[in-house]
C-alpha cells in the first residue's frame, strides 16, 4: 500500500499516526525508502519501510461504516471468555496484534465484562487501558470529535451493554 505525507493511518496497538514524510535511507550499503510516522498518542517517531507495511500491519482508519459495526461489537452481548487466564491472555494479546479495530474492541469488551466479575490482574489492566485508548482515538479520529466526548461515549455503551445483560441473565 502508497500512503501520502499527511495520511492518517494506524500502527497496530500503538494507534491513529501520521505520515509525516516518506524518505530514503542508506542501510547495510543498500537504498531503502521509509515512512516517517507519528504517533499521536505519545508524539514518538516511528520509521517503517515501505516495503515492510504489510508485515508490520499499518492500516488506514476505518470509515463511518466501520465505525458502526464497532459500535455495534460494543452493544452486542458478551461471547463466553476463557476462564483460564493464560489462555485468555495469549487469545487478548494475538487480538491485540491483530491490527484489526474490531478485535481489539472485543477486547476492550471482554475484559470490562470480566472487570465486573473479579479485578483484573496488571497485565489485563494494562490492555483494557490500551485497547480502550486505541477504540476511542480510532472513532474520535475518523469522526473528529474530542477524546473526552468519545470516552464518555464508549465507557457510557459499555455499562448500559452490561447493565443490559445482566437484567436479562437475572430475568
Amino acid at each position: 500500500m502508497n500512503y501520502k505525507v499527511g495520511e492518517k493511518v494506524i500502527y497496530p496497538n500503538q494507534g491513529v499516526g501520521v505520515i509525516e514524510e516518506i524518505c530514503t535511507k542508506k542501510i547495510a550499503g543498500q537504498q531503502e525508502e521509509f515512512y516517517m510516522l507519528r504517533i499521536v498518542s505519545n508524539n514518538s517517531t516511528v520509521l517503517i519501510p515501505t516495503s515492510n507495511v504489510e508485515n508490520v500491519g499499518i492500516r488506514r482508519l476505518c470509515g463511518q461504516k466501520e465505525v458502526k459495526s464497532l459500535l455495534k461489537i460494543l452493544r452486542a452481548e458478551l461471547n463466553e471468555h476463557n476462564p483460564d487466564w493464560k489462555n485468555r491472555y495469549k487469545g487478548n494479546v494475538e487480538r491485540m496484534n491483530s491490527g484489526s479495530i474490531f478485535e481489539v474492541a472485543k477486547v476492550l469488551k471482554n475484559l470490562f465484562f470480566l472487570s465486573f466479575q473479579k479485578s483484573l490482574s496488571f497485565r489485563e489492566k494494562k490492555m483494557f487501558d490500551r485497547a480502550r485508548q486505541l477504540v476511542v482515538s480510532e472513532i474520535a479520529t475518523v469522526q473528529d470529535q474530542k477524546l473526552d466526548q468519545v470516552e464518555k461515549m464508549v465507557d457510557k455503551l459499555l455499562t448500559t451493554t452490561y447493565e443490559r445483560v445482566q437484567t436479562q441473565a437475572t430475568n
